[in-house]
């Protein structure tokens, strides 16, 4: 059986593909990381070095034209500022919408994207790494359970029944991720989640935050971020 892992070079999507690479073997995962029109290239980069590191086909799409509309700020054509603060902060500030690093509907475009590749490249499963973190308050709505049964559901039906989706973090939160992770020896060096292009992770952005606590909660340093922020001991 041939499986596609959603990559984007961060640490669910990488942990997932560690996880259908040792059920599988290798040489039956593809990757597919695809460009969203993103302020910068780190993720796709990331990506490139986990697939090495997997020795997995990585292809890559670009489906930045599909966003071009949107005023997200992680796009390059906003101006919007990409809030500094953590996620449970802007839930508070957004009255129930969405936060404003979600991109429409993106997470629905990159499944119908890759049911439709997976079919061609005779793959039977589609893995994405949607947890129940960045669903909460529904801060980015295309990452719930409701969300990923619906998909699965329509890409299940629209395939002939060749086709279904598999999210394993739905039900778990960030930190249960990287336990999983730290057990299959992920290498979350290669691994980016900043939503900043610096050279080194910004720290105070949403998604940083998350993963410093991610890491926190299971005793360890994350790789990439080890020195530049204090951890707190238990």
């Amino acid at each position: 059986m041939k499986v596609m892992v959603l990559s984007s070079g961060g640490i669910d999507s990488t942990t997932c593909l560690a996880m259908a690479v040792e059920k599988y073997g290798h040489e039956n995962v593809v990757a597919l990381s695809i460009s969203y029109g993103q302020k910068h290239e780190k993720e796709i980069s990331s990506a490139r070095a986990v697939a090495d590191y997997y020795k997995v086909e990585l292809i890559e799409l670009d489906l930045s034209k599909m966003f071009e509309y949107s005023d997200c700020s992680l796009l390059s054509h906003s101006d919007a500022e990409i809030p500094k603060e953590s996620y449970a902060q802007q839930i508070k500030e957004s009255s129930g919408k969405p936060v404003s690093t979600y991109v429409p509907f993106r997470n629905g475009l990159f499944l119908a994207s890759a049911a439709s590749i997976a079919l061609s490249k005779d793959c039977s499963i589609i893995f994405y790494g949607a947890h129940s973190d960045d669903a909460a308050g529904n801060a980015y709505p295309d990452c719930s359970s409701a969300f990923n049964n619906a998909m699965n559901t329509a890409i299940y039906e629209g395939s002939g029944k060749q086709l279904h989706i598999e999210a394993p973090f739905v039900e778990m939160t960030k930190a249960d991720v990287v336990k999983k992770g730290l057990e299959l020896k992920v290498p979350y060096e290669l691994t980016w989640s900043c939503y900043e292009g610096g050279e080194k992770p910004c720290g105070v952005c949403g998604t940083c935050i998350d993963r410093l606590k991610a890491f926190e909660l299971n005793g360890v340093d994350d790789p990439i971020m080890k020195g530049m922020f204090k951890r707190n001991e238990k």
